[in-house]
C-alpha cells in the first residue's frame, strides 16, 4: 500500500477520534457535574462515537477516495470509523490507567523519580504508544481496503 495514502488514512482516523472526543468531553462534563465519581480515568464511561466529519475530515476523505478511485459505501466508512474510535478509546483508557497506577505508586513529580522509576514510566508509555501506532496503521489499511 502507498505510504502517503496510509498516512492520510491515519490522519482521517485521528480526525474521527478528535470529533468524537468533543462529544465525549461534553457528555463527561455533564455527567461529572451530577456525579463526581463518574468516569474516573477522565474519559467517561465509554466511547462516544460521532460520525459527522470536521472540514478537515471531509477534505481527507476526498483525498483518500477521489473520483479516480472507486469509493467505498458510506456505511462501510462509518463502520470503520466506529471501530477505530472504540479501539482508540480502549487504548486511551489503557494509557490513562497506566498513568494513574504509576503515579499512585511513585507520585506525580517526575523530577523525584529514580532512574529505575523513569525507565519504567517511559517503557510503559512506549508500550501503549506502540500498540496505538500499530492498531491505527491496521485500521488505516482496513479503511483503504474498502475501495471497490
Amino acid at each position: 500500500m502507498d505510504a502517503d495514502r496510509i498516512r492520510l488514512a491515519e490522519e482521517f482516523l485521528r480526525e474521527a477520534v478528535y470529533r468524537s472526543r468533543d462529544a465525549q468531553a461534553a457528555r463527561h462534563a455533564l455527567q461529572a457535574s451530577g456525579n463526581p465519581a463518574a468516569g474516573s480515568c477522565g474519559l467517561g464511561e465509554r466511547a462516544v462515537v460521532g460520525l459527522d466529519l470536521t472540514p478537515r475530515g471531509r477534505e481527507l476523505l476526498e483525498l483518500l477516495f477521489d473520483a479516480q478511485r472507486a469509493a467505498p459505501a458510506s456505511e462501510d466508512i462509518r463502520t470503520s470509523m466506529t471501530a477505530w474510535i472504540e479501539t482508540q478509546d480502549a487504548i486511551d483508557r489503557k494509557r490513562n490507567h497506566f498513568l494513574k497506577d504509576f503515579r499512585s505508586r511513585h507520585g506525580f513529580d517526575r523530577t523525584t523519580y529514580t532512574a529505575e522509576n523513569l525507565a519504567e514510566f517511559e517503557a510503559g508509555l512506549a508500550r501503549v504508544n506502540a500498540e496505538e501506532d500499530s492498531a491505527r496503521r491496521a485500521a488505516a489499511e482496513k479503511l483503504l481496503a474498502l475501495e471497490r
